[in-house]
């Protein structure tokens, strides 16, 4: 649960996801990453500790670093076999998380994401956001290809072993994380499907502005160049294995 400047909100963020996942009956931990906030988020989030102390992980940034690079930072810290990206405000209640687990057991799928798009969710947003959604989802498809139209709903179930194969080949630091790491799982043969959503905005819409949108499609330009134009993320995972197997001849001898 990235979280910047949500102290209004994060108790009662982490108070329903713990009641939440409590009610499934199933073992969880859930990580906090306070990404550089100027408020008291990290200290309301802090102040529930002692209520969750086997469950509940609270960590800051020191600075702002942008979303996708504090939930790339948090995967170090967790140790599930399955990592559910939620976000702090509760526009998408955890509960609905069950739905996507059911989805990846029926569909045998290794990524669940939550789309604003498929026909069965319940959304009420803005008509220039929809505007901007589908704009958006037809330049991914033109771009990329990928099995699914919403790629930034911030609702996803990941198997862990998805999640430790991209992370590392993964460079954007803000909203155009989640297409970079849909493009990789997809590149790399994972299976992504899509899950209704209840979409019940808790504030009114404002903090995505002109600027987030430039930086949000320069950064999937980029993501396009380094996949089809440069082949970097091939490069990587080539020379990780060729680093590997020397390690591996070194420690024959």
């Amino acid at each position: 649960m990235p979280a910047y400047n949500e102290a209004e909100r994060i108790a009662h963020g982490i108070e329903e996801t713990a009641r939440t996942f409590n009610d499934f009956g199933c073992a969880w931990e859930l990580l906090v990453i306070d990404d550089g906030s100027s408020d008291d988020t990290y200290a309301k989030a802090c102040a529930l500790l002692e209520k969750y102390p086997h469950n509940l992980i609270v960590r800051k940034n020191s600075f702002n670093m942008g979303k996708g690079r504090a939930l790339k930072k948090s995967f170090r810290y967790l140790s599930g076999d399955h990592v559910v990206f939620l976000d702090a405000d509760m526009d998408l209640h955890p509960a609905q998380i069950q739905t996507l687990f059911d989805i990846m057991r029926l569909d045998r799928a290794d990524i669940v994401i939550g789309s604003k798009m498929h026909p069965n969710s319940i959304v009420d947003y803005p008509l220039q956001r929809r505007l901007i959604s589908l704009v958006y989802y037809l330049l991914v498809r033109v771009l990329f290809k990928l099995p699914c139209h919403d790629t930034q709903t911030g609702l996803k179930l990941f198997k862990s072993e998805v999640l430790r194969r991209v992370l590392p080949r993964i460079l954007v630091k803000k909203f155009a994380f989640d297409l970079e790491v849909l493009v990789n799982a997809h590149h790399l043969g994972f299976m992504i499907t899509e899950a209704p959503i209840v979409l019940n905005t808790q504030r009114r819409y404002g903090r995505i502005g002109l600027g987030a949108i430039f930086v949000t499609l320069r950064d999937t330009l980029a993501v396009f160049y380094r996949m089809h134009i440069l082949k970097y993320y091939d490069r990587i995972d080539y020379y990780r294995s060729k680093n590997m197997a020397e390690a591996f001849r070194r420690m024959r001898r």
